[in-house]
Order: C-alpha cells, then structure tokens, then sequence
C-alpha cells in the first residue's frame, strides 16, 4: 500500500474530501509531518487512529485538547471535528490510519457491527480517546495501532487480514477500557460541535472577502458572544483570529502548488495590504512568502531526489 504525506483538503462544511483506501479495501495510512506543516480542523466519515512516533503532537478533537508525547496514541469517532500540530520545537512526526467502520464491522445486520462497531460509532462522547502508556490495555492498543500501520504500508502476503483482525481487536480494547463508552453524550458539546461546522462552513465559503464577527455568528444562528465563546472552547481563539490563520495557512498552500505572484495570492487570500500579509505571514512561518515559495521548491527537490531509485 502508498504511503501518504497528509494533504487535507475540505469541502466548505470542513469534511475532508481525501478518499482513504480504495471501495475494496478502505483504509489509507499516512505519514503526518507536523514540523512542515499542521493538519487544520477538519472531519471525515472515517474512524482515524494514530501514534506520535516523534516528539510531542497537540490532537483537539471537539472540545477537547489533548498532548500527546513520543509512543502515545489517540482514535477519533467518525464526523468528529479534530486537528493536530506540533506542540514542541523539534520534529514531529505522526504515523496515521483512517478506515471505514464496514471494514471491521461488515454487513450493518452482522453480529460484528451491531453490538461493536455501532456502538462505538453512536457513542458522540467518544470523540478522542487518548492512549498513552499508563496500563496494559492502552499500551496494547498503541502497538496494535502501528502494527496496523506498518502491516498496511508493507504489504505482506496475506496482509488484508491481519489488518483486518489488528482493527477488530483494537475495537474490542476501545469498547472495553474507554471511560466515555456508554455514557450519554454532552448535549452543549454536541451543540458546539453542530454551531462550529457551520461558522466553519461560512469561513471557509468567505475567507477571500470582507468578514465580521456578527457574520460568521449569523451563520449558526447564534450571538456574538455565543460565536466567541464557541470558538474559543473549541479552538482556543477568537473567530477573527482563526479566519486570518486560515487565510495565511490557504495562502501558504497556493505559494506551494501554484505559480501565481504573491499579491495574487494576498487578494485571493483576503489581503489587500501586501505589507500586512507580508508580517501576518511571517509571523506564522518565521519567513516572508517568497522565502517560503524559495524553501519549499527546495525541500520537493530534495524530496524527488531521495525518493529517485
């Protein structure tokens, strides 16, 4: 199976539009580089599970945050909204999967989906369980989770079922040992979730032009204060903060895809002052957007390079 480097891409409600796998084995295991670049707020359909196999990685899911160090791992429930970033200085290297429930629990009447795979699923309060190394059965998940990974991108014979049975007993360890499955879900987070894929939704339909706050607050239907307190207890910022690191993250993308100048790539990302974009885009990757345009055709050189037989 490919390797993949994460290159999330969303539609305007954030669901990612990446196809994980193929219709017949659907799962896609990735190597995230958090030091090059964060994974944004983003959901899928999929259930995700990885192990931070270098330095230390922040993993928000909802509204909850949690960091993870060196051989701890997490798993995300299906349509959940999460993201993930450095949270140290040096590297930062994640080893991720993201599969279809059906893969595990197969047909919607079996015995394997009604009583282990659809609960899990219909539990929302299981949106992030975190895995470190405090007892047995999280320590056993964690190896089953880069097993999974490694069996996957190896590929031996046989391969798809060792997959298979990896997932399925990672099921089992889920259901058994979270502290949120069976609980009843948290009717303002669910709340918040719902408000925060809308106002999501509108920013990233809008980010090119003008935006208030009141603006992205109507999108959910809710007040101002509600808006900010929303954004904040999931995001940990203000909704005007999150659209100017969305715009700079956007614009980042296009100065490496793309050949447009960079005042395009400034009006295009909502910036009309070129010297403002200039600081604002510093500030987020410690170099202007020419320097950054000049690293990364450096960095995919070398990369093409290495990976040339």
């Amino acid at each position: 199976m490919a390797l993949y480097e994460c290159t999330t891409v969303t539609d305007k409600e954030g669901k990612e539009l990446l196809e994980h796998g193929t219709a017949l084995f659907p799962i896609a295991c990735y190597r995230d580089d958090m030091h090059k670049r964060p994974v944004p707020w983003h959901w899928h359909e999929e259930l995700e599970a990885a192990v931070v196999v270098k330095g230390r990685a922040l993993i928000e899911a909802g509204t909850e945050k949690a960091v993870l160090e060196q051989g701890d791992g997490f798993f995300i429930n299906t349509g959940i909204l999460h993201s993930a970033k450095n949270a140290g200085r040096g590297e930062c290297i994640l080893h991720s999967m993201c599969f279809q429930p059906w893969l595990v629990g197969g047909n919607k009447d079996s015995i394997f989906w009604t009583k282990y795979v659809n609960p899990l699923l219909a539990d929302r309060s299981a949106g992030l369980v975190c895995l470190g190394q405090k007892n047995s059965r999280e320590e056993e998940a964690v190896r089953l989770i880069e097993e999974v990974w490694e069996t996957c991108v190896k590929e031996p014979s046989g391969y798809e079922f060792d997959v298979r049975h990896g997932l399925s007993r990672l099921i089992c360890i889920l259901l058994s040992g979270s502290r949120h499955i069976n609980g009843q879900p948290d009717e303002r987070s669910l709340r918040v979730e719902m408000r925060m894929k809308d106002m999501l939704q509108y920013i990233r339909k809008n980010y090119a032009g003008e935006m208030k706050m009141k603006d992205i607050a109507e999108s959910a239907m809710v007040s101002v204060s509600e808006c900010l307190r929303c954004f904040r207890s999931t995001i940990g910022t203000t909704p005007i903060q999150y659209v100017k690191q969305y715009r700079i993250q956007k614009a980042a993308e296009l100065l490496r895809s793309t050949a447009m100048s960079i005042s395009e790539i400034g009006g295009q990302c909502g910036f009309s002052d070129m010297s403002y974009f200039s600081k604002e885009f510093r500030k987020a990757y410690a170099c202007t957007p020419s320097e950054y345009r000049s690293r990364q055709a450096i960095l995919s050189a070398v990369e093409v390079r290495e990976q040339s037989p």
